[in-house]
């Protein structure tokens, strides 16, 4: 089941997006899906005719692995870390598909970096690698943007990874999805950039969402990025960045500078 996040003349509503690409419609359903469920109305659009915003702004925060993927360590110059390497994203770094990405005065080096990400759907903590699927609501596109620059001469990465807008996520939420093995490819206008795949994870997603949750309390609309593969390279003004992720979509924001 595809639930999108969408703007028609109104304030957001959640919806469910069915039928093939090019032809989908979006079904408006009854208040917030994390609480309320998942309850059709019967009002129905054609998903052309709305505005697609963020799946999810997270009420509580973005956790970010890094160096999840051997490859991306090492193209990078580092090592894999021992255990999966956790740091934040305000809720305020999310935007949605199609919104723009503002680059940030201060660095000159903002690299794109795929990801799939994991939303959580109820509140847990210390949650057995075997039941993590219990706590996962879907998964949705991601681009974990850095400024590079920034990462390298600060000891801490709040401001390189944490910036406004650094965490494009959409088009939708895919509630039904095997993640063991799916292809991910980053694309700069048309190029492609990164050409991965989720088995190469070094921690899978029931992994992450475990250790994750030892560390934190998880809630509703917490979302986990699950790191990128190799292949990440620097955005320009007048770029145009799309992360796709098999079985889920297409996710593509335009970069601009102020």
């Amino acid at each position: 089941m595809r639930i999108a996040r969408f703007v028609l003349d109104s304030e957001p509503q959640y919806g469910i997006v069915d039928g093939p690409a090019g032809s989908e419609t979006v079904t408006v359903i009854h208040g917030d899906p994390f609480f309320n469920g998942v309850e059709r109305t019967g009002t129905t659009h054609p998903l052309v005719d709305v505005r697609l915003v963020a799946p999810i702004i997270p009420r509580s925060k973005v956790v970010g692995v890094g160096r999840n993927y051997a490859e991306h360590a090492a193209e990078l110059g580092n090592e894999v870390p021992e255990e999966p390497l956790l740091f934040f994203k305000p809720n305020t770094s999310v935007i949605g598909p199609g919104e723009p990405v503002f680059l940030p005065e201060f660095s000159d080096e903002i690299s794109f970096e795929g990801e799939l990400a994991v939303v959580i759907g109820r509140i847990c903590k210390d949650v057995p690698v075997e039941r993590a699927d219990e706590v996962i609501f879907g998964y949705t596109c991601s681009n974990d943007l850095t400024a590079r620059d920034v990462q390298r001469r600060e000891k801490q990465w709040a401001r390189a990874k944490g910036f406004d807008g650094s965490a494009p996520l959409g088009p939708w939420i895919e509630t039904e999805l095997d993640t063991e093995s799916l292809g991910l490819r980053t694309l700069v206008n048309g190029e492609v950039k990164q050409d991965g795949n989720t088995a190469d994870m070094v921690w899978g997603v029931k992994e992450l969402v475990a250790e994750v949750s030892r560390a934190f309390t998880l809630l509703p609309g917490d979302v986990i990025l699950t790191g990128t593969p190799a292949g990440v390279g620097l955005l320009n003004e007048g770029d145009r960045v799309s992360v796709e992720i098999e079985g889920i979509g297409t996710l593509t924001n335009p970069v601009v500078r102020r």
